[in-house]
């Protein structure tokens, strides 16, 4: 197979309204069906107008901005609205007039079907159309041009269900076909040559007829994304999660979950967590049954209504539907006995802050793992019928439950919390 790539030079500065498919056919009026044009997307973003006055990158960051997944000193790796994760939101203030900055486009795929439907009008050619632009890696240095953009380009190619020369299945072989072609193409056109368009001849297998599905089939799912978690969201991932889907959870990531728990901080070099993992149905019913059972006991004899009885216990069923159930249980192991009262209570105080910041290094740690989760309180109320039900040491004092699942869908929206509501500067 033999491919060739050849920049388009001589294509004059873009300006908001700008015809790029125009431009591009007068300057290479000699294009065949089968190529693929690899189209910069500054030059895109210049003719629809995506060019922002001022030299406030922060500003336009922010505005670009869906959710910041990193952040260190000034460099900001975001997600953009569409989807993209990379760099400052794809802001850049290089090839672009002093005093200006360049968003990226609305829409690339839309962009790049608009570039593929003049050239047919102009031309009357059928080629593929590629809006790259330059993406850094997390595990490697430099960068390099993806395509952000496409129409007309089988995107991917799927090996898995093939094999090899030797006979090996393919699993997980999945080729991004257009990112391929969009850094290949970057070598023709050069960061600095002022070429932002270039030609990939020898590909016309990949040129489809109708648009496809453009660069966004290779946007990962969010529940696909096992790095979706960056060091400045990872605490809010934790959202607490009531429904769950009708799916096994994976016993291992409950256990790496735990792991987080016991790394929290604790007082005197202590261990003051222990973790119950209700694996088993028949277990967790049982357990659930005999706190059912007390609380029912509890209301009455407080006075409450059957109707409100039936009410409360119904808020219960969280636990009941949940397919894994964890208890977390503090100890007092280590801790110190004072001759006051006064002074053994905060002691027990410091080992409650202990267990509950194991408690929430478990859910952050859940939400990593992509398991939704919610801790409730109940078994507080009847810590001995816990202990009797699960064979547990009188020491252990359960301190709620968390139930654990796969989210039946994404999170209720909530209102957001501004920080300054919560502090007192002195």
């Amino acid at each position: 197979m033999a491919i060739t790539i050849t920049g388009i030079p001589g294509l004059p500065e873009v300006h908001a309204g700008d015809d790029i498919a125009r431009l591009v056919a007068a300057a290479e009026p000699g294009l065949d069906d089968g190529d693929i044009l690899v189209v910069t997307s500054k030059i895109v973003s210049k003719a629809e107008g995506r060019v922002r006055e001022g030299d406030s990158r922060t500003e336009a960051i922010e505005e670009e901005t869906v959710r910041v997944v990193a952040r260190r000193g000034d460099t900001v790796i975001a997600q953009t609205r569409h989807g993209f994760v990379m760099a400052a939101a794809g802001v850049d203030a290089s090839n672009t007039a002093p005093g200006t900055i360049l968003l990226l486009p609305e829409d690339p795929d839309a962009s790049a079907r608009r570039i593929r439907t003049g050239l047919r009008e102009a031309l009357g050619v059928n080629v593929g159309v590629i809006v790259s632009d330059t993406f850094g890696r997390p595990w490697r240095h430099g960068l390099t041009d993806v395509a952000i953009g496409a129409a007309g380009v089988r995107p991917l190619d799927d090996f898995r269900g093939r094999t090899d020369p030797y006979g090996n299945a393919l699993n997980a072989t999945v080729t991004a076909l257009i990112d391929e072609i969009a850094a290949a193409a970057e070598l023709a056109k050069g960061k600095l040559a002022g070429v932002p368009v270039a030609i990939v001849r020898g590909l016309g297998d990949l040129v489809t007829a109708d648009d496809g599905p453009g660069a966004r089939a290779l946007i990962r799912p969010a529940d696909e994304d096992m790095f979706r978690y960056g060091s400045a969201d990872v605490v809010f991932a934790r959202r607490t999660i009531r429904e769950f889907a009708p799916r096994e959870v994976d016993p291992a990531a409950v256990r790496r979950a735990v792991a987080a728990a016991v790394s929290a901080p604790a007082p005197h070099h202590t261990t003051p967590w222990r973790f119950v993992l209700l694996e088993t149905p028949q277990v967790r019913t049982e357990l659930l049954d005999a706190m059912k059972a007390a609380w029912i006991e509890d209301l009455r004899s407080d006075g409450f209504s059957e109707e409100s009885i039936t009410k409360r216990v119904r808020r219960g069923d969280v636990l009941r539907n949940a397919p894994y159930l964890v208890v977390p249980c503090l100890v007092m192991d280590g801790s110190h006995t004072y001759r006051d009262a006064r002074r053994n209570a905060s002691e027990r105080e410091m080992f409650v802050v202990a267990t509950g910041a194991g408690v929430q290094n478990l859910l952050v740690q859940l939400a990593v793992e992509g398991l939704g989760s919610a801790w409730v309180s109940s078994t507080m109320f009847c810590r001995d019928v816990v202990r009797k039900v699960l064979d547990l040491p009188q020491s252990w004092d359960p301190m709620g439950a968390v139930a654990v699942g796969h989210p039946a869908g994404p999170p209720k929206s909530r209102p957001p919390r501004d920080a300054a509501d919560f502090m007192l500067t002195r």
